[in-house]
Order: C-alpha cells, then sequence, then structure tokens
C-alpha cells in the first residue's frame, strides 16, 4: 500500500480542478497546468479533494499510485503558491547578473556564461552571489537550477562553485607536504 497514493490531495479555495480521460487540468491564481496520468492508476475529482487509485495489484500500478499523487499535488501547489530553488555562488570573482532574458555568469572561465531563462521560469540575481529561479512547474524550476549548477558545480577542495542554499559539500583535505 503506498502511504503516499491513499492521502487525497485538497484543494485550496480559488482552485478548480477538471478531468477529461486521464488528463486532469488544474487552474488556480498563478495559471493553469496539467497532467497525463498513464493508464495504471484512475484519477477522481470529488468536489474539493482530488484522489488517485491504482488499477490493479501490478508493481507498476503501485509505482504509479504515489508518483500520480505526488504531481497532481505539485500542480496544485504551482498553481497556489508556486517553486522555488536558490543558489549560492562561492568563489573569488565568481557572480552573476541579469541582462534581459540572460543570466551572465562570470564563473572564472576566460568567457562569461550567457544562460538563456526558458520561458514559464523567471531567474532573478538580488546579490551578485545569489541566483533565485521560481516558476509554477516544479519539474521545469528544479531542471533549470540544476543546468544553472552544471557550469560549475561545487568542488570538496575550496568549495568554489555553484551551490544549492543549505546543501552541504563533503570537503577533502588537499596534498600533505
Amino acid at each position: 500500500m503506498s502511504r503516499i497514493g491513499k492521502k487525497p490531495v485538497e484543494l485550496p479555495s480559488g482552485v478548480e480542478a477538471s478531468l477529461s480521460g486521464q488528463t486532469i487540468n488544474v487552474k488556480g491564481p498563478k495559471g493553469t497546468l496539467s497532467f497525463t496520468a498513464t493508464d495504471d492508476v484512475t484519477l477522481n475529482v470529488d468536489g474539493q479533494t482530488v484522489t488517485v487509485e491504482p488499477r490493479g495489484k501490478s508493481k507498476r500500478a503501485r509505482q504509479q499510485w504515489g508518483m500520480s499523487r505526488t504531481v497532481v499535488a505539485n500542480l496544485v501547489q504551482g498553481v497556489t503558491q508556486g517553486f522555488k530553488k536558490e543558489l549560492e555562488i562561492t568563489g573569488v570573482g565568481y557572480r552573476a547578473q541579469m541582462q534581459g532574458n540572460v543570466l551572465k555568469l562570470s564563473l572564472g572561465y576566460s568567457h562569461d556564461v550567457n544562460f538563456e531563462v526558458p520561458q514559464g521560469v523567471t531567474v532573478t540575481a538580488p546579490k551578485p552571489t545569489e541566483i533565485v529561479v521560481e516558476g509554477n512547474d516544479a519539474q521545469q524550476v528544479g531542471q533549470v537550477a540544476a543546468n544553472i549548477r552544471e557550469w560549475r558545480p561545487p568542488e570538496p577542495y575550496k568549495g568554489k562553485g555553484i551551490r544549492y542554499k543549505g546543501e552541504y559539500i563533503f570537503r577533502k583535505e588537499g596534498k600533505k607536504k
């Protein structure tokens, strides 16, 4: 039994969910999001709750059950509050700044890195060493943050690079003389 899948998803006031086949559309103050579930689960919309039930006892149906419920909960959170990932830049001379729709990163390379911000996501740089990625879609926000971090992941000796806020980097001791 999926502990996550059993819980119904509550719809807050101002959020509407409509079901057509296996596709659920969630509409709220921050926009509209949709998700198409696999044939292994059944989606039900009853007033202000959405429930997910597995079809059958197969392993795949049980896997899809909890995953589908979590995706529906993320849709509801996305149209009400949105999602946010914060990145920190550590290193001498490493900085970030926004120029229109382009995030300009100075990361110790011989050139600046120009990162095009995709549609549906807003990226801000409140300080030269901080980047904030915000949007409705949890997957897209996480992917954009990961793509930015990929340009200079934190290294274990000095800790320089781009890290998620609150991320712990296991530090190694350097060579001994």
